[in-house]
């Protein structure tokens, strides 16, 4: 080695030594407010996310509720809902249009406010700098002001919930021209203009976090932490953030011209519309530009809240079964070909909107493809629990569910990928089943498996396991119970977004299978709530860790201190030796290899 390249190591030590003195002085000085609140620690951003999702959580669970009751039981009064909703639910009973509002808040608030910001920005912070081994984020700065747009964001959201007129009622994709007329709907007031404006700030925050995710993972990894030693949680996540990157601009920009036709005159979406017989001065506009533009994110969206379930189901698995990922590499090539292929399926959303058959039957074949990389997946999830040692706790269940609830939700998806068949199942109750089960169910199982595994990083505790085993047997069993029969009213052709189907002949039969779905899904909201006590009591009272490491994971997140402080490692950052799976007998009696631990004679590197 040259005296310039030992100067250089030097160097390096210097800075990592001043940069976790500077970071552990920071942890005693600063006050609560720079600390917590406008924090710049991957951690607490972390915390921050997670939190707030929770909460968003709560409020779109509980309008599903609502709506259930008005579906189930839709010529019975609720005094209660009174108390919650006032004049929208006068004596009891929801109004219709604040039913087709709470429908649009509901899918808007658990897919991008829940299942992206909620999931991504809670692990990508939390465990992208922990297991590529950095000191904190790229940009700790850019880092703080993603959570803050997300805030903000949502603190419009809220603020839409109130004003007069109610919020949105356009449905979670706010197709025009529904949207882009204020005189259109009362929902398409004051509260689509909220809406818009809160989407808008939300795409902000989503580009600010993606590209701190890839910069980090692309630049600052540590010593010996090449690419094909990063664990599948790590490359979930990056795939995830460059999805984000490339398709919300796109949703940014639909959003910009819907704004414009709502207020400024101008007719991208609006074509000979009139209302009440009256022409409005709007021409040559398409409908159908605006869903393009909304599914090119649309469908890539999917897959921004399925892929870091994948990674962590992936860690989880791997480490809660003993035995190292099945197919590494097939897993990794099934990440590209997930990402790739989700930017060239959108207008399967739009088989029924007229486009030519020819078309529709390459979309056809694309979304028939995406299938391949996801059956890897699951094949090789499948393979690695094998004859595994398996540890079946709370996350390791969760695990295992969300790999079962994304084959059957997964398989449902064929249906509708066929052009044929969706122009009879499109907009029925069949598309709510398949993408509440593969989409948010899973989603969900991906997230709870996740926080259970690494609640001991982030608090220092444990949760408490029975109410993590209740938690579970409710929420799987409660999750078929509820969207399994959609499948068969969808089958039957009955629609989604109808305020009561009580008066229809051809649907009135399906009264008591409504009645026993919106009975599960209460008592699937009251499980939840179990959950969130069990997270917040398990902060201050859950049992302690007396170990770094009490899973025995490989991975680098488990070499720093219990509670570590902003920089993550008191010393230097650990050089990486091996690949995060090496599950097997280390020679001391111990099952597994941290990646740290340097080869052993005659050993040779994954």
């Amino acid at each position: 080695m040259t005296n310039e390249a030992v100067l250089k190591d030097d160097a390096a030590v210097a800075h990592d030594a001043h940069h976790a003195d500077h970071h552990d002085h920071e942890h005693h000085e600063q006050h609560f407010i720079w600390k917590y609140i406008f924090s710049q620690d991957h951690k607490i951003i972390s915390k921050q996310f997670i939190i707030t999702g929770m909460i968003w959580a709560i409020i779109g669970a509980l309008m599903s509720v609502f709506f259930r009751l008005q579906l189930g039981f839709p010529n019975s009064t609720f005094p209660i809902m009174e108390k919650f909703l006032g004049d929208w639910a006068k004596g009891g009973k929801l109004s219709a249009e604040f039913y087709y509002g709470l429908i649009t808040m509901h899918g808007t608030i658990l897919v991008f406010f829940v299942l992206t910001a909620g999931l991504s920005g809670t692990f990508a912070n939390l465990l992208i700098p922990l297991q590529v081994g950095a000191r904190d984020m790229a940009s700790p700065f850019m880092n703080m002001l993603s959570y803050w747009f997300f805030f903000l964001s949502s603190i419009l959201m809220l603020v839409s919930l109130f004003v007069t007129t109610g919020p949105a009622s356009g449905g979670w994709t706010t197709y025009p021209p529904l949207s882009a007329l204020k005189e259109a709907s009362m929902g398409s007031g004051v509260g689509m203009d909220l809406w818009l404006l809160s989407m808008a700030l939300f795409v902000v925050s989503s580009l600010l976090g993606g590209l701190n995710y890839i910069v980090t993972i692309l630049n600052m990894r540590t010593k010996g932490m090449t690419m094909t030693r990063m664990p599948l949680t790590v490359w979930a996540l990056l795939f995830t953030a460059v999805l984000g990157v490339l398709s919300f601009p796109v949703l940014f920009s639909g959003f910009v011209l819907l704004i414009f036709d709502r207020n400024f005159g101008t007719s991208f979406y609006l074509s000979e519309i009139f209302i009440g017989g009256k022409a409005l001065p709007h021409i040559g506009g398409s409908a159908i530009l605006y869903q393009h533009l909304f599914w090119f994110l649309g469908h890539p969206e999917v897959y921004i809240i399925m892929l870091p379930g994948m990674g962590m189901a992936s860690e989880v698995l791997s480490t809660h079964s003993r035995k190292p990922i099945f197919g590494y590499f097939a897993m990794i090539l099934s990440l590209i070909g997930i990402t790739l292929l989700a930017f060239l399926v959108w207008a399967h959303h739009m088989f029924v909107t007229g486009m030519s058959p020819f078309l529709g039957g390459i979309f056809v074949l694309l979304t028939l493809l995406i299938a391949v990389p996801s059956a890897v997946k699951v094949f090789n999830w499948l393979t690695t629990i094998w004859k595994g040692n398996i540890r079946l706790n709370p996350p390791m269940m969760f695990a295992i569910g969300f790999v079962s609830l994304f084959i059957s939700g997964g398989l449902t998806g064929l249906f509708l990928g066929n052009s044929a068949l969706d122009i009879h199942l499109h907009d029925t109750y069949f598309v709510v089943a398949h993408f509440h089960i593969v989409m948010g169910v899973s989603a969900f199982f991906g997230m709870f498996a996740g926080i259970y595994h690494w609640f001991p990083k982030m608090y220092g505790r444990y949760m408490n396991n029975t109410l993590g085993y209740i938690h579970f047997f409710i929420t799987f069993i409660g999750a078929y119970l509820i969207f399994w029969p959609m499948h068969y009213e969808g089958i039957a052709g009955m629609p989604r977004r109808y305020y009561d189907f009580s008066a229809w002949e051809s649907f009135k039969h399906f009264g008591e299978i409504n009645v026993f779905i919106s009975i599960v899904a209460l008592i699937v909201f009251f499980g939840q709530l179990m959950f969130v006590v069990n997270f917040f009591m398990s902060i201050f009272y859950g049992k302690k860790l007396t170990t770094p490491n009490p899973w025995g994971a490989n991975s680098l997140e488990w070499t720093t201190p219990i509670n570590p402080g902003h920089g993550n490692w008191p010393g230097e950052i650990p050089e990486v030796h091996r690949w995060p799976y090496d599950y097997k007998d280390d020679g001391n009696g111990n099952d597994f290899i941290p990646q740290v631990t340097p080869l052993r004679p005659g050993e040779e590197s994954h």
